[in-house]
């Protein structure tokens, strides 16, 4: 399973961008600044997670407007 989360710098889920099953393999995950209500994100610091099976990574991600 893989999963992949945007958080705010406060820890709260902003975006679940993926949350399911994959196939071994590439792929391009795009977001637009947008949360889960589909409303434009303010600028600041957010963090992106990925997990797949055991393994866990965070990046941080910078929202400018």
């Amino acid at each position: 399973t893989v999963r992949i989360v945007v958080y705010d710098i406060a820890g709260r889920t902003v975006k679940t961008l993926v949350d399911e099953p994959k196939t071994p393999g590439h792929f391009t995950i795009v977001w637009d600044g947008r949360d889960d209500r589909g409303e434009s994100v303010a600028s600041g610091i957010y963090f992106c997670e990925v997990q797949i099976g055991s393994f866990a990574q965070s990046s941080k991600l910078v929202v400018l407007r």
